[in-house]
């Protein structure tokens, strides 16, 4: 079932324009060069997670900081400070084979919609 937004908490929360940065100090899970994959998610609510990228893998290749995880703030389940990563995605990961293979996407996800991809 899906949450009802609190325009009210949302409001209250977005009275600035644009994103901001959070000076705090929180490790981050990844670096980059990583692998990672976009977790293959399906929530009832908000999310700034494109299903386009749901499952696929890419690569980090920039830590933008820590920002507040929009999808907790709109639910009204807190800020859930995280890290922000600029990951690249190949164009055919996304399309498959009839992409160009020198194609690719820069996508900027929050940590909770990634996951490593093991070597093993």
């Amino acid at each position: 079932m899906a949450r009802k937004v609190d325009l009210e908490v949302v409001s209250r929360l977005y009275q600035k324009a644009g994103a901001v940065r959070l000076k705090m100090d929180i490790e981050p899970s990844f670096k980059p060069g990583d692998r990672v994959r976009a977790r293959n998610i399906n929530p009832a609510g908000h999310t700034r997670l494109p299903r386009y990228v749901r499952g696929k893998e890419g690569v980090v290749e920039r830590d933008n900081g820590v920002f507040h995880l929009p999808d907790a703030r709109v639910a009204g389940d807190g800020d859930q400070p995280q890290h922000n990563y600029s990951v690249r995605f190949n164009a055919q990961e996304l399309w498959g084979t009839g992409a160009p293979t020198t194609d690719s996407l820069n996508i900027d996800l929050w940590e909770d919609y990634l996951g490593p991809i093991d070597d093993a």
